[in-house]
């Protein structure tokens, strides 16, 4: 079983504190490694060290940078096959889902290396004679990223590309129940000889203890996090003490729209997999359904026989499973708590309702629900969890409404071949993102951001390139001799 150390100012070292945090592979409940819990003192370090190495860096000509940004992606690409299995272990994604992942990371850290060349300032008018104003976009400076669970290799890309391509040095958190591939990707890392000490550093350990020191650091300029509504809310507090900058993704519940105009065959193969995906555990996820009444019968038939044929298995040791386990007891727990109440409200089983049987780990059944209503729980709250709750409406004002009823604002989607409908739905739902007619999934060169209580900022293509920049204005005078 592997023992990991922390990763500080570009060597391995050991914690100030004496605990460590166990990490289990779901699928089997096993011990698989097992990391430090960090303290506040390694946490420290850390920081020091990224502050160091910023100016260093920041001063290394951008195309230098773009370059090692690249070569951290070859160096996954020639590593994937580990990455693969690692991801597979300590979270539970399907085959698919998992290869799919590592090399969306790669691709992601190649797409931001081409932003090296990409970044620039502007000239504006100056209401003086005599005068130029300047504005420079310069490195935030040093970064502090927090990872989920949930996607532990794309979204360290994600932090870690965008963060050194702008010049920026960083300090990772990777989640305490899926460090192993944020681990092996700092083996690649360690042995780039053209990264300078301190540019990277890693401290694992407890979101509470490592995620709030990071983010109420003086020397630590924003913090990237993704994760849950309490636990952004945890980081901000923690960044108000020194009015750091933050930059969340906190979840979503997004709505569903099938119209009486949909193709209900695409409608149900991308809400299969908008639901499934990682197994359920994605914010980005279809987490509520609203389907018109007038072909409610023939859809909710259809997504019953979607659901009921999606495998669900081990995915190391079957690369058809559809549908792996959930992260941990808790989340399984959660799930399983979530529908009961559901139940008790008056909800009804259509599929699934129950884990599913196997000899060990966290499996839930592909669920489906309905008699559902908008006050429930179920349909308010997010479920992380491959449950879907299904309601109808009778116009399409009222799914817009009910879609919009939510603290929620990252994720949307609508499903019909009237384009007026669709233009309609896009124009009124107030999500960050909507998807016509297809699955919930995110591109590099977009822009991954939220409203509401979804969160602050974005990533991805050149709006989440800026959100690692600062603005500096120059007012310069000069002679006109």
């Amino acid at each position: 079983m592997k023992t990991h150390q922390l990763y500080i100012n570009g060597s391995y070292v050991n914690s100030s504190g004496e605990e460590y945090i166990d990490i289990i592979n779901p699928a089997t409940e096993e011990v698989i490694s097992r990391t430090p819990r960090g303290t506040e003192d390694d946490v420290n370090k850390a920081v020091e060290a990224a502050f160091k190495a910023q100016k260093e860096w920041e001063l290394t000509p951008n195309i230098e940078r773009g370059k090692i940004v690249r070569a951290l992606g070859d160096k996954i690409e020639e590593n994937r096959d580990t990455f693969i299995d690692l991801l597979q272990e300590e979270q539970g994604k399907d085959y698919e889902l998992a290869s799919g992942e590592v090399d969306l990371a790669i691709d992601y850290f190649r797409y931001m290396s081409e932003w090296a060349r990409r970044i620039e300032g502007e000239i504006v008018p100056s209401d003086r004679a005599n005068e130029n104003i300047l504005i420079y976009k310069k490195p935030i400076g040093v970064v502090a990223g927090i990872v989920p669970w949930n996607f532990p290799v794309f979204i360290l890309a994600r932090k870690v590309a965008t963060a050194l391509v702008t010049g920026c040095t960083i300090v990772l958190k990777p989640s305490q129940q899926t460090p192993n591939t944020a681990m092996e990707f700092t083996k690649i890392v360690d042995a780039m000889e053209d990264i300078p000490a301190g540019v990277y550093n890693v401290v694992t350990g407890t979101g509470s203890e490592i995620g709030n020191a990071l983010a109420k650091h003086d020397k630590v300029d924003m913090v990237s996090m993704t994760g849950s509504i309490a636990a952004g809310t945890k980081v901000m507090e923690a960044a108000a003490q020194s009015i750091t900058k933050v930059n969340l993704e906190l979840g979503g519940k997004a709505p569903a729209i099938v119209t009486a105009n949909a193709d209900l065959d695409v409608a149900v193969e991308s809400i299969k997999i908008s639901r499934l995906a990682n197994n359920g555990q994605a914010c980005t996820n279809a987490e509520r359904v609203y389907v018109h009444e007038d072909v409610a019968e023939d859809f909710i038939s259809k997504l019953k026989q979607a659901f009921q044929d999606a495998k669900v298995g081990n995915p190391r040791e079957n690369k058809d499973a559809d549908v792996g386990p959930l992260v941990s007891k808790d989340r399984l727990e959660e799930v399983e708590k979530m529908v009961q109440n559901a139940i008790d409200a008056g909800a009804e089983i259509v599929t699934g309702g129950e884990r599913a049987s196997m000899d060990k780990g966290f499996f839930y059944k592909p669920t489906i629900l309905t008699n559902v209503k908008q006050d429930m729980q179920i349909i308010k709250e997010e479920i992380f969890g491959p449950v879907i709750p299904v309601m109808t409406f009778s116009t399409l004002d009222e799914a817009i409404e009910y879609g919009n009823d939510t603290d929620y604002g990252l994720s949307s989607s609508v499903y019909t071949e009237d384009l007026n409908e669709a233009m309609k739905v896009i124009n009124e739902l107030k999500f960050g993102e909507t998807y016509v007619n297809r699955e919930n999934f995110e591109a590099v060169q977009g822009y991954h951001a939220g409203m509401r209580k979804s969160g602050l900022g974005g990533t991805d293509g050149k709006h989440g390139v800026e959100d690692f920049l600062a603005t500096q204005v120059v007012y310069m005078q000069y002679k006109n001799d």
